[in-house]
């Protein structure tokens, strides 16, 4: 392979992994903006653990998907649950009890990796959706860096690095053209 070729596929790989990670950012930036801050993929949102009280299950530091909506007063023993436990904090925890009381319906919740139960039941109504199972490890750390002032500015260097890229192949090519617009020229030149 000559290195015209093989700089040619460099620059083909490097357009289209900054192509790729400029979209997925896109996708991340609107997809939490359209759901207040929450980042959702597929009607479920992406939410960051930050303890290891449902450790080995659910890591800390891992991003894991969960259900919004329905009734909540649905779940049963076993069900892992996310809840506001106070204002602006949302807990994960497995339900280990379901107390009924007329209409309401409360929940006895744990961690998995915790010695006892959460202190207060949680009401059906602080519970905002369903954990499913499914999590990354580890990709919360990023997540919380991204959203860090230090992270937002290097979030950026993709997408400068393309528009950079892009300005440079319109000027290559721009140049070419031109190139062959004289080359045209000059042989029109000599056939007449």
């Amino acid at each position: 392979m000559n290195s015209k070729k093989l700089l040619k596929w460099f620059s083909n790989a490097a357009t289209a992994v900054l192509y790729v990670v400029l979209i997925l950012m896109a996708i991340v930036v609107i997809s939490s903006k359209a759901s207040g801050g929450e980042p959702q993929a597929f009607g479920y949102q992406l939410k960051t653990v930050l303890s290891g009280s449902m450790e080995p299950d659910i890591q800390t530091g891992s991003i894991i998907a969960v259900k919004p909506g329905g009734d909540m007063t649905r779940f049963a023993e076993g069900d892992v649950i996310t809840f506001l436990q106070e204002e602006d904090v949302l807990v994960t925890h497995r339900i280990t009890e379901v107390i009924q009381s007329g209409d309401n319906v409360m929940y006895k919740t744990k961690g998995d990796n915790n010695q006892t139960e959460d202190l207060n039941p949680v009401l059906s109504d602080n519970v905002v959706a369903e954990y499913k199972g499914f999590t990354i490890p580890y990709l919360g750390y990023f997540i919380n860096f991204t959203n860090s002032k230090n992270g937002a500015f290097l979030l950026l260097i993709p997408g400068l690095l393309l528009i950079a890229y892009s300005l440079y192949t319109i000027w290559r090519a721009l140049a070419e053209i031109e190139l062959q617009s004289k080359h045209t020229k000059s042989v029109e030149n000599k056939a007449s």
